[in-house]
């Protein structure tokens, strides 16, 4: 089994997802002792921001391609490829201001590949990068229901994992963070007792 673990949360030992996601890796290596582990860290090692370069890597085909972009496409398509030769992932996906880290956010989108990741046809998108189980860890501030006009989060997420063929997005979050000592920690040991039952 591989597991793929990202963190995007900039707070460092204070970030709830980065404790969540580590309760979720663990809970999986205690039933999988011999599964292996791969951390992507996007704050440490933030990927760039796509280009003509790097996007033209990854969309034309070989003979359309220049020099560069040839040079590119390894390391740009490596960034999908690693994501789909994992059984697990496990991302931390802390609200920003509404939304994801854009640190997240450049991942996500090398993994858009069209034609690879998924498809357009008359009939609408197919997704075709499924076959993986996503789990989300995820954090907010405040508290926010479906339907919430201000989230921008965990919907942008369900909806980019469902067009590439992952529909069934596990989300453990964790809200009220905000909300003072007392309310984070019953909101984080509530989440640890969802992981309990992945």
């Amino acid at each position: 089994m591989k597991i793929l673990h990202i963190d995007s949360s900039t707070t460092g030992g204070q970030s709830v997802t980065r404790e969540l996601t580590k309760a979720i890796v663990d809970h999986f290596l205690a039933q999988h002792p011999d599964a292996a582990v791969t951390t992507l860290d996007l704050v440490l090692r933030p990927l760039p921001h796509l280009d003509p370069v790097s996007t033209a890597a990854l969309r034309l085909p070989p003979e359309a391609q220049d020099e560069a972009m040839k040079v590119a496409y390894p390391v740009e398509r490596a960034v999908f490829d690693q994501f789909v030769s994992s059984d697990i992932v496990v991302i931390g996906a802390p609200m920003y201001n509404f939304t994801i880290p854009s640190q997240l956010k450049v991942w996500l989108d090398r993994l858009a590949l069209p034609g690879v990741a998924f498809s357009y046809s008359a009939a609408g998108p197919k997704g075709l990068a499924g076959g993986r189980r996503v789990i989300i860890a995820s954090s907010q501030g405040g508290m926010y229901g479906d339907g919430d006009p201000s989230e921008h989060q965990e919907s942008l997420l369900r909806a980019f994992f469902g067009l590439i063929g992952i529909p069934d997005l596990e989300i453990i979050r964790a809200d009220k963070i905000g909300f003072g000592p007392e309310a984070r920690a019953a909101s984080i040991s509530q989440a640890k007792a969802e992981i309990a039952k992945l």
